[in-house]
């Protein structure tokens, strides 16, 4: 059985993710105690479903019961692989729709996306940037290839995240950051690896996204092969997304698509990369809370989310 991203926007999370969503796609690795983060899950989603009609997706990260404690404070990723789109007057994308309680965060690696919010949040991402939306206490937005990219055609590749917050930021104000690719640091490690530093901290560079709780991402690029080891902190948690090439990691190889969620044990992953290697690694702090999720909302109880429906329904949340 397979869930897409449009049964969880349907869904309640302890509804339809009680059993593990990846079948036997999924392994579990046993955890130790070494200085290292071990692998604890790994699988790849070969299936791709549409999210309207511009983003085609695999749906590479969903909420289980078996997988919260590892993930926190991720929630959902997407992966729009490379495909290539025909020149277009009718820009695709997905139509307004609201939010509450968490962030979106749009990394644009081929084409461009134009956002705009109730709030007056907007702009347009091209290769290399990151838009990272906060909803917050509500908010509508909407989500389309940009004019230009329409115009022309051409290759599409995004990733797109849900992070959680806490309960006492999920009422926040919205916020909407447009990082460009020239203001995200780019780190040379080793002689062929670029780290580009997001969010967070790495080797005492640090990343220009605002974050509510400690979070790290990190782009990685490695031309040839070489060994890589990441410092993160013990008690995070880790995931890794293979887009391009493939790994070697505790006498196993990862292949593209593959996704990587580490033990929170540890206190460095260590793996050594093909040539053309392209990677997402996602480390952040265990949000301990519960987590009630219906649709496009995510909150701590089914009474917040009963709130969340009727202040949209009542144009709270505003529109575009």
């Amino acid at each position: 059985m397979k869930y897409f991203r449009r049964d969880f926007l349907k869904k309640t999370i302890f509804g339809i993710f009680g059993v593990s969503i990846f079948g036997g796609l999924m392994k579990t690795i046993n955890a130790n105690k070494n200085k290292n983060k071990k692998v604890k899950f790994t699988y790849t989603v070969g299936d791709k479903h549409w999210v309207g009609d511009g983003f085609h997706v695999h749906g590479l990260l969903r909420p289980s019961e078996e997988l919260n404690k590892f993930i926190s404070p991720f929630i959902l990723m997407d992966y729009a692989s490379p495909e290539a789109f025909p020149k277009t007057e009718t820009p695709k994308g997905v139509g307004s729709h609201p939010h509450r309680g968490f962030e979106t965060v749009t990394f644009a690696y081929q084409g461009e996306v134009e956002h705009r919010d109730s709030f007056g949040g907007g702009g347009v991402i091209k290769p290399g940037d990151v838009q990272w939306m906060t909803a917050g206490s509500g908010l509508v937005h909407d989500e389309f290839h940009s004019k230009e990219f329409c115009a022309k055609g051409g290759v599409f590749e995004m990733v797109q995240l849900w992070v959680n917050l806490p309960k006492k930021d999920k009422m926040s104000a919205p916020k909407y950051q447009g990082i460009k690719d020239a203001d995200i640091p780019n780190i040379k490690v080793n002689d062929s690896t670029q780290i580009r530093v997001i969010a967070g901290d790495y080797a005492g560079t640090k990343g220009p996204t605002s974050t509510f709780t400690p979070i790290n991402i990190y782009d990685i690029k490695s031309e040839t092969s070489e060994k890589l080891s990441l410092n993160l902190k013990e008690g995070t948690n880790t995931i890794l997304l293979i887009l391009d090439g493939e790994i070697e990691m505790e006498e196993n190889n990862y292949k593209k698509q593959s996704v990587l969620i580490f033990d929170q044990l540890g206190e460095s992953i260590d793996f050594k990369t093909s040539p053309n290697f392209k990677g997402l690694l996602l480390n952040g702090e265990p949000i301990d809370e519960p987590m009630v999720a219906h649709g496009p909302f995510v909150m701590n109880t089914k009474q917040e989310i009963n709130e969340a429906i009727n202040d949209f329904h009542s144009g709270k949340m505003g529109t575009i």
